[in-house]
């Protein structure tokens, strides 16, 4: 049964052809991202499926090779910047052009002990936010060549928190060495990072034809989460009204097709659009929007942005 609260995407937007066109979906494996990829596909674009585990991509993309459009699957680790500088290498070797990328890969590490990427930056945020800086930073001359293009870049309704409790980016304590560590706490924290970055590298790209955007695709009946104990349990209890409060693959990435494909969302560069989502704290934001105002003000301090940036060039050596 599907979710009558889902946005969907026009149909036009739906059949738009896309033959020509070269789009980036990392973490495409699976969840958002495969089904991401997959209508990218059927409207006849090329899509690099940049994914981790280069085997899963390569054996549920088999689905696609009917399809109008093509793929290759490209490995990336956000976990590792080198493998993110290999794969942009390798990107650039074989295509001159980008004309979306959406930075959908990410996860939640819960516990109460921080983990670490190879680089040494707490994993959440690693993977959810640095990665993607980096990413999207070495890319960005290919897509103000390739303009108009897009960049979307996945956050979460966890970023908004609540009225009592308004997540926001500890710049003097990135990494979480000198807080007692959340696995919560940390995503929901690196989900800010990714609207700041969004809203930043809008302004920063004002007049070159690249718009940016920050989306939370609702909550999608994924992989998600891992296999931590809480995650396990959470689906266990709401197993009964998975239907009525979260979303098919498909349902959850109608928001990234809309910030790539849509006419409407580069007039809101930098913005945030949100899925529906029974989890937002704040009644009036439950519905979603394309783009929603945030409830969280946090996200919208312009030198929070800039400073984010400016600490993220270093801590990635651009």
């Amino acid at each position: 049964m599907a979710n009558k609260n889902v946005l969907w995407c026009d149909t036009a937007t739906l059949q738009k052809d896309l033959k020509g066109k070269i789009y980036i979906v990392t973490g495409a494996n699976s969840g958002v991202g495969l089904e991401t990829s997959k209508q990218l596909i059927k409207q006849g674009a090329h899509v690099i499926m940049a994914c981790r585990r280069v085997d899963a991509g390569t054996q549920v993309a088999k689905a696609f090779d009917d399809f109008k459009g093509s793929y290759e699957v490209m490995k990336v680790d956000f976990g590792d910047l080198q493998s993110v500088r290999d794969f942009t290498e390798n990107y650039k070797k074989k295509y001159d052009r980008i004309d979306g990328l959406m930075c959908n890969a990410g996860a939640l590490f819960s516990g109460d002990e921080a983990q670490y990427t190879k680089d040494g930056i707490e994993m959440s945020i690693g993977v959810s936010y640095f990665g993607h800086f980096l990413l999207t930073e070495l890319l960005l001359d290919l897509l103000k060549k390739s303009a108009p293009s897009r960049v979307g870049i996945l956050s979460s309704v966890g970023h908004a928190g609540n009225s009592k409790n308004r997540y926001k980016v500890h710049l003097e304590d990135i990494n979480w060495k000198n807080r007692k560590y959340n696995g919560v706490d940390a995503y929901c924290e690196a989900k800010v990072a990714v609207n700041l970055y969004a809203m930043e590298l809008g302004e920063r790209l004002k007049g070159t034809g690249v718009s940016t955007a920050s989306v939370h695709p609702g909550w999608a009946r994924s992989n998600f989460g891992g296999s931590g104990m809480m995650i396990k349990v959470l689906r266990v209890f709401l197993y009964p009204f998975r239907n009525s409060i979260t979303n098919s693959n498909e349902e959850s990435a109608q928001t990234s097709l809309h910030v790539l494909l849509s006419d409407d969302a580069p007039n809101h560069s930098g913005a945030y659009f949100s899925q529906h989502s029974v989890l937002y704290r704040d009644k009036e934001c439950k519905k979603g929007g394309w783009p929603m105002i945030s409830p969280n003000p946090n996200v919208k301090d312009k030198v929070a942005a800039q400073q984010l940036v400016e600490l993220s060039r270093k801590m990635v050596a651009l």
